[in-house]
């Protein structure tokens, strides 16, 4: 069983980037019914990926935990 819940973003208000707390990550795309498949990202190392699907990009902040998001509503919850 997994120790933690692998959060989950999106970007329906459409904003140019999301800063993100996590670096292992699923995004949905927009809020359903609008969503895509929801895809497992990983940045590594680095500090900023793009979604294959929506084109989102996510930059890693530091100063942020796992689970929150700049904007706040880029974090889904189901």
């Amino acid at each position: 069983m997994a120790d933690s819940v692998v959060p989950h973003f999106h970007n329906t208000d459409g904003v140019p980037a999301v800063k993100i707390g996590a670096r292992e990550f699923m995004c949905i795309g927009a809020l359903p019914p609008f969503d895509h498949p929801h895809v497992f990202l990983d940045m590594g190392d680095e500090a900023e990926i793009v979604c294959p699907y929506c084109s989102t990009l996510y930059k890693h902040d530091k100063s942020l935990k796992p689970a929150e998001a700049r904007p706040p509503q880029a974090v889904f919850r189901n």
